[in-house]
């Protein structure tokens, strides 16, 4: 076998040079996996530690990635190219682009009471704050090399970073169940009288998107960069044909306190949505080399969330919008949201009706679509889950991924009758956390790995060059060079605490959140930064 360098899609697959070397004299028709080049007793291994690397050579065969946590070396990256850049947006276009965020845009109508001009101006700048720090922790995938939660460690250290790893592995999940359940009604409610149940529709999408991410990145990439289409299509006909039935005149209900407080929840809740994809962020761009300007990926990736958010969250506000004034809106909508986004295609009173089997067609690309959406929580969960660990990194992604699956749709399957009270009550929790780890990471960054930080007297001398250069990349898997992550654990746990003063959910209203409006405002989000 050559001692030349591997080439990316060795690297991508788990093989490397290190690897390479190490089995030549043991097996050379045999390439190797994921190894931790730091695992020097490979003699005395046990019989479960030859099952995983059999089994990961097994994968490697079949052209599927074994490669888990380890860092991409520059050398094992992929050739940047302006296609390189174009990615970020075909990425999150794909993922956004999504039935999950028009079902959570008709939560402004009917759950907050808002009228459609202050719903969508809250979708914008909620989208836009929570799409500028997915952007941000975007960047260091290139520069480091590492998965998003491996960069966690260098603030949170080794061992307090494994509590954002738990919270992620739970918002993946969460965000995954929720794609299931919103696909399960789209499915059944454009079969015929609802002859295929919900239960049905989720277990096919569920295997859908678990053949997709076993397959690793490469497929992730390549699926992603044409799923949009689809999409952008489907859901701009669906436009087209419902928008006469929006109501553009209701204004928001409740006294001026209320709606204030109304306006305030529901850009929270459109905030979290976009921010919690910032804790896996950086794991599709760890291919990428150093040398990639963050500034272009950050600026790529602002632009696809926000565009991609916005559009759909104002296609649920105005659907929901026309459940008062039209009879087969409101029907839909008690059947289910997935069922109010079929009815959108197929009960148009416009002269095209779309009252066809085109438009209940438009309805299954929509509820397919959702694998776009699911695949990216559920390549990261595969992920997150060797992160936990040396001994849970011994298990290959794809193991992991099958788990996650396991998990989410099960979750699916009983949950499937309270997709929105799951919305109102669990989303915009899930997006705290990441709030503050990215607040704790800005100051890190901006202020004690800085020139600023330098200047001010707060950084070293060694920290005043560029971008993520501070770092030390290698570092990663070796806890005695890693922080302790005390300062940093201590910040997160206040943030909480600030967390739960300011929110206001169905089941807790903090002190603070109460003083706003007659049901309280949900102002964690916008607070918990400070």
């Amino acid at each position: 076998m050559s001692d030349s360098l591997s080439t990316p899609e060795d690297a991508e697959k788990g093989q490397t040079d290190l690897g390479q070397k190490k089995f030549a004299m043991k097996d050379a028709s045999h390439p190797p996996s994921d190894l931790d080049p730091h695992d020097h007793n490979d003699i005395h291994q046990s019989k479960f530690s030859v099952y995983t690397r059999d089994f990961e050579r097994t994968l490697i065969k079949y052209n599927i990635e074994a490669r888990g946590v380890r860092r991409v070396l520059p050398h094992e990256c992929h050739p940047l190219t302006w296609r390189s850049y174009l990615q970020p947006f075909f990425l999150w276009s794909s993922v956004n682009l999504a039935a999950q965020n028009v079902t959570l845009g008709m939560l402004a109508p009917t759950i907050f009471a808002l009228s459609f001009r202050d719903a969508s101006l809250c979708a914008f700048f909620g989208s836009l704050i929570g799409a500028t720090g997915v952007s941000y922790i975007g960047t260091f995938g290139p520069i480091s090399g590492n998965r998003t939660l491996i960069f966690a460690r260098y603030t949170f250290g080794w061992y307090p970073s494994k509590l954002l790893v738990i919270l992620n592995l739970i918002v993946l999940l969460g965000y995954s169940m929720i794609d299931l359940v919103i696909a399960g009604q789209i499915l059944s409610a454009v079969s015929v009288n609802g002859s295929m149940s919900i239960v049905v529709g989720i277990i096919v999408v569920a295997i859908i998107g678990w053949l997709i991410t076993t397959f690793g990145i490469s497929v992730f990439h390549t699926y992603q960069r044409y799923a949009f289409i689809p999409q952008l299509i489907a859901y701009s006909i669906l436009y087209g044909v419902s928008s006469h039935n929006y109501d553009l005149s209701t204004p928001s209900q409740g006294d001026s306190r209320t709606v204030v407080g109304s306006r305030i929840s529901f850009l929270s809740l459109t905030l979290a949505a976009a921010i919690t994809y910032g804790g896996s962020a950086a794991d599709y761009f760890v291919y990428y080399p150093p040398t990639t300007a963050p500034v272009a990926l950050f600026s790529i990736s602002l632009v696809s969330l926000l565009c991609s958010f916005t559009f759909t969250y104002c296609i649920g506000i105005g659907l929901a919008s026309g459940i008062s004034s039209i009879p087969a809106y409101d029907m839909a909508y008690a059947q289910s949201q997935g069922a109010l986004i079929v009815a959108g295609f197929t009960e148009s009173t416009s002269p095209s009706n779309f009252n066809t089997g085109f438009g209940k067609f438009l309805s299954v690309v929509t509820a397919l679509g959702l694998v776009a959406n699911l695949a990216l929580p559920t390549y990261s969960s595969g992920i997150d889950f060797q992160v936990l660990g040396k001994n849970f990194q011994k298990i290959p992604r794809v193991v992991w991924n099958s788990v996650g699956v396991i998990i989410y749709t099960v979750c699916a399957l009983a949950g499937r009758g309270h997709l929105a009270e799951i919305f109102t009550n669990f989303l915009a929790l899930m997006g705290y956390w990441v709030i503050i780890w990215i607040g704790i990471t800005l100051e890190e960054q901006f202020l004690f790995r800085s020139r600023f930080g330098f200047r001010m007297g707060i950084g070293k001398k060694e920290d005043r060059r560029g971008w993520g250069q501070s770092y030390d990349w290698m570092c990663w898997d070796q806890p005695e060079k890693l922080p302790y992550g005390i300062a940093a654990l201590i910040a997160f746990l206040v943030g909480w605490a600030g967390a739960i003063l300011c929110m206001a959910q169905y089941w807790y209203t903090g002190p603070i959140a109460k003083l706003i409006g007659e049901h309280g405002a949900d102002v964690s989000p916008t607070c918990l930064p400070a």
